[in-house]
């Protein structure tokens, strides 16, 4: 355990030096026992992320470098261990007969399939031809336009296969077009509101994702940490000692993303789009041989490239494209393989990106890796769009501290008032629930945990309805 904590610390990825920083040190006192050391004031969350380390096996790494990557499955201690896998084919997990935790109560009616196989493929469409032909059994929709028009077949008419849409409680995450501020195009918030106003979700929505979804407007979506109307008097507390340096947004209504009128073209929102442009310092460029160009004073295009790994995302930036091209902008999407992509966001070498981290229900360190300036300066950090922000640091650091409910709500609000004043990111949607695909050879307790899928943690096989689907 302490070698554990050591090694992560000093040689695993960033994130955890960012979230384990004031964890000093940890001593292993006996066989049974490990000492944690912690620093500072703030230190509600630090037990529980060292308790919660994943432990790691040392003799492992003996003759080997911590750092190289291998194939070779860990020792663990859950209820499944790795049975096969082939690198980018497919993981199969057996349960294990000797599972240390498997009679204690807290387990009871918990993982009760003896087999858990993941199949991985190259692109959505294949993963549905999957299901359907009986290779898999189960998947997940993740895409609004496959849920409403992939499944018209046969198996789901007759019940053979299941569609089942599971509440979501969970706060619904931060996804959406990251603004990568460590370039300096992007330094400007007015440029990057541009690219919020450019941005047409009212057309996407109805055109490409048959209206199911809801525009997210806050870092803390779906949850009572969302920053709504004007700050109260608790949150103006926090906010006031930093007006100096704030805009004076945070201290009205809070940032919502603009509403357009669904033609996909409207032209009001292009117009003051093209005005933050101009007051930027992007000016329309009147000896543009072919269509509408910005430029700043040193004669530069604003140009803006949208990496993506997957074609799955082609149709919806394809329209965001053509609205940033109306307004001046040349814009470009541009598909690497999914190797390629790690490493450049690793290094931020981009300049937007999509992506989507989930907030937990009570956050704590893990918001230093999202928005501290530490981590705008450490390589393979979530801080997606370089937020490096004094205000923001002593923010995230009181939603740390925060040692009742009602503090962490003022906070998180705080917070969220100051993020959406900068226009960090372009927002999406989403929809609060989970779209469950699968054939019908499955049963599960009636009454689903508040916050968990729990298909693998709960559901059970059913040999009766396995018979039926395959008489079939």
């Amino acid at each position: 355990v302490a070698w554990t904590f050591e090694t992560l610390k000093t040689k695993g990825h960033p994130s955890y030096a960012i979230q384990m920083r004031d964890i000093v040190k940890a001593e292993a006192i006996d066989r049974a026992t490990v000492r944690f050391t912690f620093q500072g004031d703030q230190i509600r969350d630090l037990p529980l992320i060292a308790a919660s380390l994943n432990v790691l096996p040392k003799a492992l790494f003996a003759d080997r470098n911590f750092e190289d990557t291998t194939l070779v499955p860990f020792v663990g201690s859950g209820p499944y261990a790795i049975e096969d896998h082939k690198q980018g084919t497919f993981v199969l997990y057996k349960r294990r007969v000797d599972y240390w935790a498997k009679d204690l109560a807290v387990n009871r009616g918990r993982y009760n399939f003896d087999e858990l196989r993941f199949e991985s493929f190259r692109d959505r469409n294949s993963e549905i031809e999957a299901l359907k032909s009986g290779v898999m059994d189960f998947r997940e929709e993740f895409t609004a336009k496959d849920w409403v028009t992939a499944y018209e077949i046969p198996a789901v008419k007759d019940g053979r296969m299941q569609r089942l849409t599971l509440p979501d409680d969970r706060p619904s995450g931060t996804q959406g077009f990251f603004i990568n501020t460590r370039r300096e195009k992007f330094a400007d918030p007015r440029v990057r509101r541009a690219l919020d106003l450019a941005f047409d979700y009212e057309w996407t929505n109805k055109n490409l994702f048959y209206d199911l979804y809801t525009r997210t407007e806050s870092y803390f979506e779906n949850s009572d940490m969302k920053a709504k109307g004007k700050p109260d008097a608790a949150e103006l507390a926090l906010l006031e000692p930093h007006r100096a340096k704030l805009p004076p947004a945070v201290f009205a209504d809070v940032y919502l993303p603009p509403k357009t009128d669904g033609s996909g073209n409207d032209r009001r929102t292009l117009r003051e789009a093209q005005k933050l442009l101009h007051e930027a310092g992007w000016k329309l460029d009147p000896a543009a041989k072919t269509g509408t160009v910005v430029k700043n004073d040193k004669g530069q295009t604003l140009d803006v490239e949208l990496l993506i790994n997957s074609p799955t995302f082609e149709r919806i930036l394809g329209p965001y494209v053509r609205q940033m091209q109306a307004i001046g902008i040349k814009a470009s999407i541009r598909i690497v393989d999914s190797a390629q992509y790690e490493r450049r966001v690793k290094v931020y070498d981009y300049d937007v990106i999509v992506s989507r981290f989930a907030m937990s229900l009570t956050p704590g360190n893990e918001l230093r890796t999202y928005f501290s300036s530490e981590s705008a300066a450490s390589e393979g950090s979530r801080n997606l769009a370089g937020v490096k922000d004094p205000v923001v640091d002593a923010l995230v650091e009181t939603v740390i501290a925060a040692k009742s409910r009602a503090e962490v709500l003022t906070a998180t609000r705080a917070l969220d008032r100051v993020l959406r004043a900068n226009h960090y990111w372009v927002p999406h949607w989403y929809k609060g629930s989970h779209h469950l695909a699968y054939w019908n050879k499955y049963d599960r307790p009636p009454v689903k945990a508040k916050y968990g899928l729990g298909v693998i943690d709960t559901w059970w096989y059913d040999p009766a309805k396995a018979a039926t689907v395959r008489a079939n």
